[in-house]
């Protein structure tokens, strides 16, 4: 049974709310955004999660993964720029979720090491008019395909991470 949108949304604010109780008063802005990245990880069941912040000119000016091993990570040779399937979510600002991410229309290819993933759902996160990163997850632990509730999660989450962008980032 699925729940209500206030139910996934009151989840998500619970679990930030718990989580920055316990960091200290005076901290990064890096700290609130890893942070965001590994609830969402949690609170969607996903195997991988990422945040990526970006500049004016849609250069990824921060990335933080959930999920991945730190060698896994050392060999993708940095951040993914947004392009193939997640470029949409910077040009026009809307949730995406595909069932074979690599099968997408974007989709023309990942970096050699780029570890496997299948399903993949993704949000804009927005400071003011503009596009100013996203968060995405992938495959979820349980095979299921991401649902309304999971996106729920990541746009309850985005505004956390969007208000940190604003705020204390740039």
């Amino acid at each position: 049974m699925a729940t209500s949108t206030s139910d996934a949304e009151a989840r998500a604010l619970r679990a930030l709310s718990l989580a920055l109780r316990d960091l200290p008063a005076r901290r990064s802005p890096d700290v609130d955004l890893q942070l965001v990245a590994d609830l969402a990880k949690d609170l969607t069941t996903a195997r991988y999660a990422a945040l990526a912040v970006t500049d004016r000119h849609d250069r990824t000016q921060g990335f933080f993964v959930a999920g991945l091993d730190l060698a896994v990570l050392r060999a993708l040779k940095g951040p993914p720029q947004g392009h193939g399937p997640l470029g949409s979510l910077r040009e026009d600002g809307r949730p995406v979720r595909y069932d074979n991410v690599e099968s997408a229309r974007k989709s023309f290819g990942f970096p050699p090491k780029h570890p496997h993933m299948q399903r993949l759902m993704g949000i804009a996160l927005w400071v003011g008019m503009d596009v100013r990163g996203s968060i995405y997850v992938t495959d979820r632990e349980d095979g299921a395909p991401f649902n309304d509730d999971d996106e729920r999660m990541l746009l309850t989450l985005g505004q956390h991470a969007s208000s940190v962008i604003q705020h204390r980032w740039f």
